[in-house]
């Protein structure tokens, strides 16, 4: 799913009115039908109070055409324009005048915070205040109106966006901001519904189509994507039934120190498990032992070290190599990387103390093979290598810039990890907070260098396994909780997330599971 920008977004309502001979009225009414069918679907006339709050602009509109069909359908409704300007809309004076030809209970007009209504915690609010075009602070007294919105508790459903929330920069004052149980956006979801610093603004999310013109939500390229399961399961490759494990690569995963080579086995089981056809792995002589028992499939080549990694030296041509888990920062495995780097060519994915080793020695990054280099940092990582940044928006900007100065794949791991590359962000759908548990990021690892192993590119290698680590500890926390969840069980649900690429949802269940994919519950991913 796309995730187009607010200018995108106002070059698709003018194309769509163009190409449709609409009016900007007539597209505004097809929005605000929208949100009220969505309304009406779950109420059924209910006589719950229903607080509509208009600003002066389209977002205003779109609630005064909500309004309208509420107060026409028999709910009990009670109507506001918040007055935080002079200047009106034309689509909101025309709704304006259309809303008083349907009720004797015109809007009610809030000037200050003497004008504001009482909420009980049992009513619904629906924020239309504010839409995408906010381009300034809100008003003391409107930034008021918001926290009274929070203090009566009532359930807040907002237009589009929670009002005060910018879509291209960061929240200046939190208060300033609706805080909304659930946000009905138009045509496509707003980046910042997935940034942690903005995601807290809005519960739960859900796009509305409004009948934009497809070829433009056809051959419009966006800033970012959402990346669910339709956007993976193009990009599977089947297995022919003469298939044999010499097709699928064979992947080498370097790591490991005295007391940390169960990182190399999670990160090599993980290899095996996302297809490749052959795994090594390469280990100080402490961890021999421990990989071949517990791990028989694995193949182990060890270091002349015993306890840390100190001289890469190996006869094989590994399909693709992950170096970093558990090595420790040790000069030795410092000098002994950088040697391995000069010589290797083979396609790369770098984590944990390998990224360490990276920042510290950034000369190191020059390096790298020509293929695209996959790194996986968490924030502390990623801040190591490009710097602190003041906001999220920022921190993008820095990733896109070192992204392509150095032609690395970089997945930014969080509650939605976003991949980055060639300036483009792919924001991941799926995962849950059961996967801020110890080994969850080597097991990421190893599912990236598992399908690089076996021939995808390591963009969509990337795109792809980490929808799969996060759908694997979707279906297994099903079974463990959040709180018992631990990355081994991520590595043994890996088939059941490869089956569900396959599974048709039935009705009520590809209901819920959109649903699913469109919250914006907080998430963590080590």
């Amino acid at each position: 799913m796309k995730i187009f920008s607010k200018e995108q977004i106002y070059k698709g309502d003018k194309l769509t009115a163009e190409r449709q001979n609409i009016s900007s009225t007539d597209l505004m009414e097809r929005a605000g039908t929208q949100i009220f069918n969505w309304l009406h679907m779950r109420m059924q006339g209910a006589q719950v109070p229903i607080h509509v709050f208009c600003g002066i602009g389209n977002n205003g509109g779109d609630g005064l055409v909500i309004a309208r069909h509420l107060i026409t359908h028999g709910y009990n409704v009670k109507t506001y324009v918040v007055n935080c300007s002079d200047k009106r809309s034309k689509d909101f004076l025309i709704n304006y005048d259309r809303i008083k030809n349907v009720t004797k209970e015109w809007p009610t007009l809030l000037k200050c915070e003497e004008d504001f209504p009482g909420i009980k915690p049992e009513d619904i609010i629906v924020d239309g205040v504010f839409g995408i075009g906010l381009n300034r602070p809100v008003d003391d007294w409107v930034k008021a109106l918001f926290v009274h919105f929070r203090k009566t508790k009532a359930f807040t459903l907002s237009i589009d966006i929670p009002s005060g929330l910018y879509t291209d920069k960061p929240v200046e004052d939190e208060n300033a901001v609706v805080q909304a149980g659930f946000t009905l956006s138009f045509a496509s979801p707003k980046l910042v519904f997935f940034l942690p610093e903005t995601a807290k603004y809005t519960a739960q999310w859900e796009v509305l189509d409004i009948g934009l013109d497809q070829e433009f939500l056809l051959t419009t390229q966006a800033e970012a994507e959402l990346i669910g399961k339709h956007e993976v399961l193009p990009n599977y490759i089947p297995r022919d039934k003469f298939a044999h494990k010499g097709e699928f690569g064979h992947a080498m995963v370097i790591g490991g120190s005295y007391g940390k080579i169960g990182a190399v086995t999670l990160a090599s089981r993980a290899v095996l498990s996302a297809g490749a056809g052959l795994v090594s792995a390469y280990v100080p002589k402490c961890g021999y032992l421990p990989l071949q028992t517990s791990f028989p499939e694995a193949m182990v080549i060890t270091d002349r070290n015993d306890e840390t990694i100190g001289n890469i030296d190996f006869n094989i041509k590994p399909t693709v190599i992950a170096f970093g888990v558990g090595t420790g920062q040790e000069q030795e495995t410092t000098k002994a990387f950088e040697a391995f780097l000069k010589t290797n060519n083979s396609p790369l994915v770098i984590d944990a103390d390998g990224l360490n080793i990276l920042s510290k020695h950034k000369q190191l990054l020059e390096l790298l093979p020509e293929s695209p280099t996959v790194i996986t940092p968490h924030p502390k990582e990623l801040e190591r290598l490009i710097g602190s940044w003041a906001d999220d928006f920022d921190k993008l900007t820095k990733v896109k810039a070192f992204s392509k100065k150095h032609n690395l794949v970089i997945v930014v791991k969080g509650a939605h990890t976003i991949t980055v590359f060639d300036e483009k962000l792919y924001v991941n759908s799926t995962g849950n907070p059961g996967m801020a548990t110890a080994g969850s990021g080597d097991v990421l690892t190893g599912i990236i260098t598992g399908l690089i192993s076996q021939g995808y590119h390591p963009l969509v290698a990337s795109i792809f396994g980490v929808y799969l680590h996060g759908r694997s500890a979707d279906i297994a926390v099903a079974d463990f909780g959040y709180q018992s969840l631990m990355a081994s069980h991520i590595i043994e649900y890996l088939g059941k997330a490869f089956i569900d690429l396959f599974v048709k949802p039935e009705p009520r269940q590809q209901q819920e599971s959109e649903k699913n994919a469109k919250t914006s519950n907080k998430k963590s991913r080590k």
